[in-house]
C-alpha cells in the first residue's frame, strides 16, 4: 500500500487564482469545485469561491486549495507552511524558479548552496513560501 502528501493551501477569495497561477507554472489538470456547485448557498458573496480544489502534474507535482468561508476563522500567519519543490534536474527546477518567481519576493536567490546543488526560496504573490531546490546525490 502506498500514500502520498499534497500541500493543502487555505485562501479567502483567492484560491481559484492560485490554482490557476500554479497550473501555468507546474501543467497539468486543475479541478475546483465552487461553494455553488455544492449547493452551498450560505453566503452568496462566496458562491463562486473554491470549497475544493487541486493541480495535479504528470510530473508528480500536486497542490490543493480552497477558500475558508468568511464565517469561519483564518489568519494566514507567518511562514505556517513552505511548499518544498524538489527535483534531479537543474535545468527544470530553474525553469520552475523562473515561472514562479513572477510576481514574488524572493528570500534566497536560486543558486547553489552547501547542501544542494541549487536552492531558492521565494514567497509568492500570494503569499506562499516556496522553497525549490535540486536534490543533493545521496552517499549514504
Amino acid at each position: 500500500m502506498a500514500i502520498t502528501t499534497t500541500t493543502h493551501l487555505n485562501f479567502r477569495g483567492d484560491a481559484r487564482a492560485a490554482l490557476d497561477f500554479y497550473h501555468s507554472v507546474f501543467g497539468g489538470r486543475t479541478v475546483a469545485v465552487t461553494y455553488k456547485d455544492t449547493g452551498d448557498t450560505r453566503n452568496p458573496d462566496e458562491a463562486d469561491w473554491v470549497m475544493w480544489g487541486q493541480v495535479t502534474a504528470d510530473n508528480g507535482f500536486r497542490v490543493m486549495a480552497y477558500d475558508v468561508p468568511s464565517a469561519l476563522p483564518w489568519n494566514p500567519g507567518e511562514n505556517a507552511v513552505f511548499v518544498s519543490v524538489r527535483g534531479d534536474d537543474a535545468e527544470e527546477i530553474t525553469g520552475l524558479w523562473a515561472k514562479l518567481s513572477a510576481g514574488a519576493t524572493v528570500v534566497q536567490p536560486l543558486a547553489p548552496s552547501a547542501w544542494a546543488p541549487l536552492y531558492g526560496m521565494l514567497k509568492d504573490a500570494f503569499g506562499v513560501v516556496w522553497v525549490l531546490d535540486v536534490a543533493a546525490p545521496y552517499n549514504g
